[in-house]
């Protein structure tokens, strides 16, 4: 049997794990203040006049203002210089202040009234009447269409330049956050493994890891889950109908949480039972993809060059070509934050160079369909003197979590 693979309980999984939450400190209202002029420096180098970030995790990371996206428009003005102004509805005002990290002013509209004529009203008091807005890569269309058609005297652009040039490179408690909160994922994948036990289902799996998750003290217990066995664990993202366990499957289980909304996402795949050399064989293929990967990632090295040197090493092993299967259908990595899926990517056509402060997960799945699918899925960060691991790789698959190392 694999080590620490089966053998205990759900109920005696649980008693064991602790809050792991004591000393994470939150962002400070002096990181957002200084998110929002690191924003306009880099929309005064763009030449963009002010930028509209929408509810969702851009209106959080400027402002601390928690707020999800509906099919009203509530957010945050972001002049190239000057002070931060809100626009909402009337009636959520007193919710809205209530939220706020960053204060400015609320510029209301009623529910029979237009949103997006507001839009320019606000920018003309802020003396902006011509140039380039940037709009939320993340808003709805309708805000977008709605705020052109009311206002076309500006000329419309992705405020990507600016969301993602500051969110892309994180800062210290960033990071301490996010190392946080993939110790706690990891802790919850030594436990699950430790309860498998042949005819266990994917949902009796599913609920002992958000038990585990609020045990560990994140109180919405999982951020997300994906649990396969056998020949299911070769569909990246499952299967409609997943099957229970049996002995000498391959194991694949993909979970994580947020940690005042830091993700972690953490994958380990592993078998229950004993291994097969087709098992062994397939499991040590990806590993070496995943080492692969990480070397590559060089302060200066492309995202590109950092998926193609996974590529390669499937490739070599007759794996692919590019993304075909059998073999790696989707990119290495991606970047992680506040989103768990944010840029950059590691994938063939990003060729955003690496810095100091980005962080990626590193999973180059191998899938092969009919049989089974590994998936080792760690993250990194870069420093100034290359790639960090978060967490490290699977030790091996007799040992996954390394127990004997």
């Amino acid at each position: 049997m694999t080590i620490g693979v089966g053998g205990s309980t759900a109920e005696q999984e649980l008693a064991k794990l602790t809050d792991m939450t004591q000393g994470a400190a939150s962002i400070s209202r002096d990181e957002y203040s200084a998110r929002i002029a690191n924003a306009q420096s880099i929309m005064q180098a763009e030449g963009i006049a002010a930028i509209y970030v929408n509810a969702g995790t851009n209106l959080y990371y400027f402002t601390g203002t928690r707020w999800y996206a509906s099919e009203r428009m509530v957010g945050a003005i972001i002049p190239a210089s000057g002070a931060v102004e809100y626009i909402a509805p009337a009636f959520e005002v007193d919710t809205l202040n209530g939220y706020m990290t960053i204060e400015g002013k609320v510029n209301t509209w009623q529910e029979d009234e237009s949103p997006y004529a507001l839009f320019g009203d606000v920018l003309a008091q802020m003396g902006i009447n011509s140039g380039d807005i940037g709009i939320d890569e993340s808003a709805a269309f309708f805000i977008f269409d709605g705020v052109r058609q009311a206002h076309p005297q500006f000329n419309y652009v992705n405020a990507k330049p600016a969301t993602a040039g500051c969110r892309m490179i994180k800062s210290a408690t960033e990071l301490s956050l996010l190392q946080r909160a993939k110790d706690m994922t990891l802790e919850v994948h030594k436990a699950v493994a430790r309860i498998l036990r042949e005819g266990i289902t994917t949902t009796e799996v599913e609920a002992f890891i958000n038990a585990a998750h609020i045990k560990v003290g994140i109180p919405a217990g999982s951020y997300f889950c994906i649990v396969l066995f056998g020949e299911d664990s070769a569909y990246p993202h499952g299967v409609k109908s997943p099957k229970a366990l049996e002995l000498n499957d391959t194991v694949l289980i993909d979970t994580g949480c947020q940690l005042f909304g830091y993700n972690s996402d953490i994958t380990r795949t592993y078998v229950y039972g004993e291994p097969s050399a087709r098992q062994r064989e397939l499991w040590q293929c990806e590993q070496d993809a995943q080492i692969a990967a990480f070397e590559a990632a060089q302060l200066g090295a492309s995202c590109a060059s950092v998926d193609r040197a996974a590529r390669d090493v499937l490739e070599a092993k007759g794996f692919g070509p590019g993304y075909d299967v059998p073999g790696l259908p989707h990119r290495t990595g991606h970047g992680i934050g506040l989103d768990i899926h944010e840029w950059p990517y590691l994938v063939l056509n990003d060729q955003t160079p690496l810095a100091a402060g980005m962080c990626f997960s590193n999973e180059p799945m191998l899938c092969v369909p009919g049989e089974f699918g590994v998936r080792h899925e760690d993250h990194f960060y870069m420093t100034d003197q290359g790639p960090v691991w978060f967490t490290k790789p699977a030790h091996s698959i007799d040992d996954p979590f390394g127990y004997q190392a």
